[in-house]
Formats: structure tokens, sequence, C-alpha cells
């Protein structure tokens, strides 16, 4: 099975700033580049961290990962899963379906 879904984690210094969470800086930007029809192929999973260097899990298919490197937010991976865990929710964009 091809593993869809990248794995970032967030610090606590990070989930400060409002920005850095897709679901509150995502939309604006996709409206303001002209890029909402993206909306449709984005699916992003959080679930809260362990620790203060990874106090939220972000799960982030390929097409959320891109547009998150274009707003020129921190994107990197620390892992891949085929899908999130089932204690994940979605976050922003579409779910994933088989």
């Amino acid at each position: 099975m091809p593993l869809n879904y990248s794995i970032l984690q967030q610090s606590t210094e990070e989930l400060r700033e409002t920005e850095n969470s897709p679901s509150v800086s995502m939309w604006p930007y996709l409206v303001d580049s002209a890029q909402t029809q993206l909306i449709n192929k984005i699916s992003i999973y959080a679930e809260k961290g362990d620790t203060a260097e990874r106090a939220r899990v972000l799960y982030m298919n390929a097409p959320a990962l891109d547009v998150w490197k274009k707003m020129d937010k921190a994107t990197e991976a620390v892992g891949e899963v085929h899908r999130p865990p089932k204690s994940a929710l979605l976050l922003f964009g579409m779910p994933f379906s088989e």
C-alpha cells in the first residue's frame, strides 16, 4: 500500500502562532491564490501530541503538504503512513477514501 500521508509535528511554541494551524490559515491562502478547487484534494488530520516538542501531530496528504510548503510553513516530515490513525480528527479538507 502506498504511504499517502506525511506526518508533521508541531511544538507548543509553534501552536502559539495561530497561522500555524491549517484550519485557520489554509483557506484564506487558497482564496487569495485562486486555488479554492484544491479543497477537494486536501486532507489534513490532527491529533494531540505527547510532549512540548510534539504538542500536535498533523497528517497531510500530498496536495495539502504542497500547499503548506507554498505557504512557507514548517514541512519537515517525521514519517509517513497509509492513513491517519483512528484517533486523529479531520482538521481541514476532505476525508480520505478508499
